[in-house]
């Protein structure tokens, strides 16, 4: 992972944590379906201090919303790091090193490289998608512009590239789940700089995931961040374990949660007035954030482990504490 800039490939506050051997943290923003540059400032303000850096979501779920590179050059501006995040599916390679090219020109210095939620599960099922290269691929060529300054076709580019740190998600738990160290080490071989996974909820096959990492060595080529979660309810426990693939939700995850409704056990939500409803939500969101925290502090214990993604969209309140309780804050300046 050598590079210019004295040993760094872009210089970026997250590189430099993660270069520096700090235990990093980075959080995720979803923008808007809308323009309202608040909406973004008011996230931003919950999250700066707490994060080294934060994902700005590219159209999640497919459904359409601010773009990634617009809401990151509000996060910018407000002092926190954005990471933005390109799918293949809206995009193809013109586009995407068009687009790579003006982030660069507005300050952006980190990426994460998607294939993107398919275009039928979102707001526009009938959109075409583009699909034009894969995630890996898109890896490769945006490797190729950074380090060699040549576009994907070969023409050099003109002046000053884009430089990234360039990042890749990684399903540890998705089918065929032997395959996954394989297609993570692909991802890196392919470039990628640091490697943010889905949600963990079961530190266990968590560990034997990352065994079967070390075994490749992988861990010493990238940055290895786990994804975590806060959860609001027990029943969002359940869906998760339920109807997600390529999450496992252990079982006493789920008691937990359920236990800290027990006051409220049995009862029907019609039958709970306001204040009992507001209650139980604020008991199970309290022990959602105390789970949070317990599974960073064991995944942090798994070797090859170097920080850890922490997903709260339309939840950033709670980054603050999961960051606190967890022993992460304050977070390290670095120069």
């Amino acid at each position: 992972m050598s590079g210019k800039n004295n040993g760094y490939l872009v210089s970026s506050n997250l590189e430099k944590v993660l270069k520096a051997g700090h235990f990093a943290v980075t959080g995720e923003l979803g923008p808007p379906q809308g323009a309202d540059p608040e909406v973004i400032r008011e996230k931003a303000a919950l999250l700066k201090g707490y994060v080294d850096a934060v994902n700005i979501t590219d159209n999640q779920t497919a459904i359409v919303r601010m773009s990634s590179i617009g809401a990151g050059t509000l996060v910018l501006q407000e002092g926190l790091e954005p990471i933005i995040q390109m799918t293949c599916r809206d995009r193809n390679r013109l586009a995407i090193q068009a687009d790579l090219l003006g982030a660069h020109a507005l300050g952006m210095r980190n990426l994460l490289c998607l294939t993107g939620d398919h275009q039928i599960f979102g707001n526009h099922p009938t959109a075409k998608n583009v699909y034009d290269m894969d995630s890996l691929q898109m890896v490769h060529m945006l490797t190729e512009m950074r380090d060699k300054a040549v576009f994907q076709c070969g023409d050099e580019v003109k002046g000053s590239t884009a430089g990234f740190l360039l990042g890749s998600a990684a399903a540890p738990f998705a089918d065929p789940i032997d395959f996954r160290p394989l297609r993570l080490a692909k991802k890196v071989k392919a470039g990628s700089n640091f490697i943010q996974t889905q949600l963990v909820y079961d530190v266990k096959e968590f560990a034997k995931y990352m065994e079967k990492v070390r075994e490749l060595g992988v861990h010493k080529e990238t940055f290895i961040l786990a994804g975590v979660g806060p959860l609001k309810s027990p029943g969002m426990a359940k869906y998760m374990k339920n109807n997600v693939p390529g999450i496992l939700v252990p079982d006493e995850v789920i008691e937990r949660m359920t236990e800290a409704g027990k006051e409220w056990k049995g009862k029907k939500a019609a039958d709970l007035s306001p204040e009992e409803k507001k209650a139980r939500s604020k008991a199970w969101q309290t022990e959602g954030i105390q789970v949070c925290i317990d599974l960073i502090k064991d995944i942090k214990k798994i070797d090859g482990v170097a920080g850890v993604h922490i997903m709260a969209i339309e939840w950033e309140e709670a980054v603050k504490p999961i960051v606190e309780g967890a022993g992460l804050y304050p977070r390290p300046e670095v120069n």
